[in-house]
């Protein structure tokens, strides 16, 4: 299938995700996590409500609100290059103060930032934490209903592959 979305690469070369690849979508809540995947390469998951796995290899991140008249839409992906565990007080030393300071999060290691265009667009703003999805479809997606794989074995099988990744959350850190 021939996709109708490119890839936006400024300064580099980077291939789009394959027709099988498995692509997390994650939401991006505040411009500030956008800029922090740009720059330092990386995007933060608690432990406690993270995905059954996060052995992906792609990261696509859905804007809401906070993204003004952007909101609403998957914009950007980056390859996952790594994960490992830490703790919130280690990736924003300088939150001290927040309530889950001492939680433990995976800490997504990416490379650079794409974007898609166009993006994909909801009519609506959407609740969701996750949501997993292809190569073929992220290329070929028109909304971000068509995001969504069947509850099939496809599915099932993409995930029981990678489940191994998940830690107990009685890790010590």
């Amino acid at each position: 299938m021939t996709s109708g979305r490119q890839i936006m690469a400024r300064d580099w070369e980077e291939n789009p995700p394959g027709a099988e690849d498995l692509v997390l979508v994650a939401i991006l809540n505040t411009p500030r996590d956008l800029e922090i995947a740009q720059t330092l390469g990386w995007y933060r998951i608690p432990l406690v409500t993270a995905p059954r796995t996060v052995r992906v290899d792609w990261l696509a991140f859905y804007l809401p609100a906070p993204f003004g008249e952007y909101r609403w839409t998957v914009r950007y992906l980056a390859e996952v290059r790594g994960y490992e565990l830490r703790t919130r007080r280690e990736l924003l030393f300088r939150e001290t103060d927040h309530e889950r300071v001492d939680e433990p999060y995976f800490k997504m290691q990416l490379g650079p930032v794409l974007e898609l265009s166009p993006p994909i667009t909801s009519r609506s703003w959407r609740r969701f934490t996750f949501l997993f999805t292809t190569g073929d479809r992220l290329l070929n997606a028109v909304d971000l209903t068509d995001l969504t794989i069947p509850q099939s074995q496809i599915r099932a099988r993409l995930l029981r592959e990678r489940a191994g990744s998940i830690p107990s959350t009685q890790i010590p850190l």
